[in-house]
């Protein structure tokens, strides 16, 4: 970077802090970060951490504390930043917590310090940079620094919040024990319920509840059959709450998980639990219109294809072609160059239609299952996604197998071994 332009970085720099001490407001300061987006990248970060380094240790106590409460302000405004490089805004705030730390030490700012570990641990997991099972990590790290601070007897909402945050982090690491991370975070979710009490908090245990059915439906320990049941009646405390007139959008997203849980569901009359997911998919689709809403309402027609297939009630020709028709829906929306994870999942799924088609030409059916699969396992490759191309891959193979295509079938066996 030549002279100039650190120096045009140096005054933005200024500039933003004096804006953030004057008035922290996202109104005010927001116009002033969007009209230099050039300047909201890792440079910036790294003048910044530069800047504090040199400048903090010459000021006074109380103006270091007031110029990193300042900077701290500036973090949380710039992870807020929806304009702009997203994963740079990150960087950032990061950067802007750790310079707070130097200056809020638990030892002698213990509070500060805390609420600057939480600030920092949000931070970290939501970082697009870096090595995401590292990111987790340090956001796990931060959030447990700041609980030995935050107890539940001395700041009871401040610990129950960091328990979520901690349950959110623990439900998506990547290292340790899968299953003992779910166990962490159906620990952490039940910890901040003892808070979180519907009549103190309702908006809260409504979340928290969804957060400790989301837990429950992909726990490993435990019955499976008890961990849906768990999973379900979280979900139906949530929507106690979670109304599609007072929150829509909340009551989308919690139909849509219940719905999976009743495709799941092993206790009750499998016919029945079929009927109430699809019940809970099509409320979702109340709210979720494929104009407003086209990645949410392609993944509820995918949800809908599913449970069309698996249908038991109902006439069972008639159920395939409207899972062939919600899948095909979904394609509108899950293309191959925008969404390709997504748009194998589904192909795979109409592959599995096709195979059961009652109506139709058989030869044409045949054809379309195996196109379908062939579609999915471009992208279901053994390298980018083992699992998927297993599943695919031995769907195909068993299929072709089923049809006396042996070359086909042979392609598709070798491949989920390769898998």
């Amino acid at each position: 970077m030549d002279e100039q332009r650190f120096q045009e970085y140096c005054n933005f720099l200024m500039s933003i802090l004096q804006a953030v001490a004057t008035d922290d407001s996202p109104q005010s300061v927001y116009p002033l970060l969007e009209e230099n987006l050039d300047k909201l990248d890792e440079n910036l970060g790294q003048i910044l951490q530069f800047w504090a380094r040199e400048t903090l240790p010459q000021l006074q106590p109380k103006e270091a504390e007031y110029v990193a409460k300042v900077i701290g302000k500036f973090g949380n405004l710039i992870q807020q930043l929806t304009l702009g490089n997203i994963a740079n805004h990150l960087e950032i705030a990061i950067v802007s917590y750790q310079v707070v730390a130097t200056v809020f030490t638990k030892s002698a700012f213990p509070q500060h310090w805390a609420t600057t570990q939480i600030n920092l641990g949000n931070a970290y997991l939501d970082r697009i940079k870096g090595d995401r099972a590292e990111n987790i990590q340090e956001a796990i790290t931060a959030y447990q620094h700041a609980l030995e601070i935050l107890t539940k007897s001395a700041f009871p909402q401040d610990w129950a919040t960091t328990q979520i945050n901690l349950g959110i982090a623990y439900k998506n690491r990547i290292k340790g024990d899968r299953a003992e991370n779910i166990e962490e975070a159906i620990t952490a979710y039940q910890h901040a319920l003892e808070i979180r009490t519907k009549s103190a908090f309702p908006q809260d245990w409504a979340i928290t509840q969804t957060n400790l059915g989301n837990a429950y439906l992909d726990r490993i320990k435990g019955d499976r059959a008890e961990n849906i049941e768990e999973a379900i009646t979280a979900y139906q405390h949530a929507l106690e709450i979670r109304t599609k007139s007072a929150f829509p959008q909340d009551w989308v997203i919690t139909q849509t998980n219940l719905g999976n849980a009743y495709l799941d569901r092993i206790k009750g009359d499998r016919a029945e639990n079929i009927e109430e997911a699809i019940t809970a998919y099509q409320h979702a689709l109340e709210i979720r219109k494929k104009s407003a809403f086209h990645q949410y309402w392609a993944m509820t027609q995918n949800n809908l294809g599913a449970a069309y297939n698996k249908r038991i009630k109902g006439d069972r020709a008639e159920n395939i072609e409207q899972a062939i028709a919600y899948y095909q829906h979904a394609l509108e929306i899950r293309k191959k160059s925008a969404f390709p994870q997504e748009w194998a999942r589904t192909q795979n799924n109409l592959g599995i239609a096709y195979k059961n088609r009652i109506k139709g030409d058989i030869a044409e059916n045949i054809e379309q299952a195996i196109t379908a699969y062939k579609n999915a396992l471009q992208i279901h490759t053994p390298d980018n996604l083992p699992l998927d191309c297993l599943k695919t891959a031995r769907n195909l193979g068993n299929f072709a197998l089923e049809n006396n295509n042996w070359q086909l079938a042979i392609e598709g066996y070798a491949l989920a071994i390769q898998a």
